[in-house]
């Protein structure tokens, strides 16, 4: 992982809860980075920039509109990230780790719970999904369900019908979900939606709220 930014310094992160956020197909880090100011503020977030050059920017796999993915492509990138937060959780002792995936990021966030559920907290999609994908669906249902907020956009048109479709059976099967709807939102993010998700965060992660002083 060579490009993250970090909302904190690195002298103020150790002990504190970690939230992990991945971006979408075609996009960068600077995209979650601009999340950060609607987040709880007791976190401190990281926004790693995914591997794979997409014309200039960036994603975790090559990506077709049905969605397509290539295991060993998958397998690769979460083990990257795994490895890169073990580094992490070794250097700053972070209380706890949590994800927040956006678009193809949803769908990096939950491969990582597939591979490693224990590890996290929480977790977030974003206008997002799940992976249709046999090997990884190998030792599902998982045993240890995360709490997981999903929050769309019903009308948006990126994410094809099939993979909404599984992503709610995935969903309602191996986390402890809460869903949401935003009607008018299509592809995005916005204010009212941040507002719920770190709602959603304070309650399940120790430490991430912080009061207004």
């Amino acid at each position: 992982m060579d490009t993250v930014v970090w909302s904190r310094p690195a002298d103020e992160r150790a002990g504190t809860p970690l939230l992990l956020l991945l971006h979408g197909y075609g996009s960068d880090e600077s995209r979650m980075a601009a999340l950060f100011k609607d987040l709880p503020k007791g976190f401190t977030c990281a926004a790693p920039r995914a591997p794979k050059n997409i014309s200039g920017d960036y994603g975790w796999f090559l990506l077709d509109y049905f969605l397509a993915n290539d295991f060993a492509e998958v397998v690769g990138a979460a083990t990257t990230v795994l490895s890169w937060l073990d580094t992490v959780m070794a250097d700053y002792k972070f209380s706890s780790v949590s994800v927040l995936g956006y678009s193809q990021g949803m769908a990096m966030g939950t491969t990582l719970l597939r591979l490693r559920p224990q590890a996290f907290t929480a977790a977030v999609g974003l206008s997002g999904f799940a992976l249709h994908n046999e090997l990884l669906a190998a030792m599902e249902p998982l045993t240890h369900r995360v709490p997981f907020y999903w929050a769309r956009d019903p009308a948006d048109l990126v994410i094809n019908p099939d993979a909404t479709a599984f992503t709610a059976e995935w969903l309602a099967a191996n986390t402890e979900l809460s869903e949401a709807r935003y009607d008018g939102m299509r592809h995005n993010t916005r204010a009212d939606e941040l507002a719920d998700v770190s709602s959603f965060l304070t309650g399940h992660v120790p430490g991430s709220f912080v009061p207004r002083g």
